[in-house]
C-alpha cells in the first residue's frame, strides 16, 4: 500500500528527516489508538498511522526538539 495522502514531500517539508517522521508518526499513531482524541475534525484516512500523518502535514503534531527523556514517553 502506498501513502498517497499527505504526500512524504509535504511531511518532510514539516519535518527534517524520513527518521523522525517515522517515528513522531508511529508514537502519535499509538495514541490515537489508546483513544485519545484526535485534532482534527476530519480525516481522508481510517487507519490511525494514516491519522496520524494528517495531523503531522496540518502542523498539529510536531516534533519537540528539547524532549530528552525516556524514549518510550
Amino acid at each position: 500500500m502506498r501513502i498517497t495522502y499527505p504526500s512524504i514531500d509535504k511531511l518532510l517539508d514539516q519535518i527534517d528527516s524520513r527518521y523522525s517522521l517515522s517515528v513522531l508518526a508511529a508514537k502519535r499513531a499509538h495514541e490515537l489508538e489508546a483513544g485519545k482524541p484526535g485534532a482534527l475534525d476530519n480525516y481522508h484516512n481510517l487507519k490511525p498511522v494514516g491519522q496520524a500523518l494528517e495531523e503531522i502535514a496540518a502542523g498539529k503534531v510536531t516534533v519537540d526538539p528539547d524532549h530528552h527523556g525516556d524514549p518510550e514517553e
